[in-house]
């Protein structure tokens, strides 16, 4: 499990600094400045979450069904936060509505806080 979060990590990072690229350079020309600010807060989150698989990866007192759900929870998370924003983002070059799919982006951003407190409540319950 700990391989699959760290290559995973890895994926999310250098996806979040080739579409950080890709925003910085090809769509900055296409897309007004508040559509940018949009995009990047996608990728912001995006890589947040790389490095927060990477912390959780080594940590030696999370359980492996633990550390399961809080992958399960991150990468559902990135995909629907960071996924929907980009589609939203960028909505003007398409033909397709995005709009339909505006509720994907604070379920992202649910599943996402409830990574975080399972590992804040995974770490509380333990003893120092």
């Amino acid at each position: 499990m700990k391989r699959r979060i760290v290559l995973t990590g890895a994926f999310i990072g250098m996806l979040a600094i080739i579409l950080g690229a890709f925003g910085a350079h090809l769509l900055k020309k296409y897309l007004s400045v508040e559509e940018l600010n949009t995009f990047e807060v996608g990728v912001r989150y995006q890589m947040y979450h790389a490095f927060f698989l990477f912390f959780v990866s080594t940590r030696k007192d999370i359980s492996e069904k633990t550390l399961k759900t809080i992958y399960n929870l991150v990468v559902g998370g990135v995909v629907l936060f960071s996924g929907s924003i980009y589609l939203l983002a960028t909505k003007n070059f398409t033909l397709f509505d995005f709009k339909f799919i505006g509720f994907a982006t604070p379920l992202g951003g649910l599943l996402l806080i409830v990574a975080w407190l399972t590992l804040f409540v995974t770490i509380l319950r333990q003893k120092s």
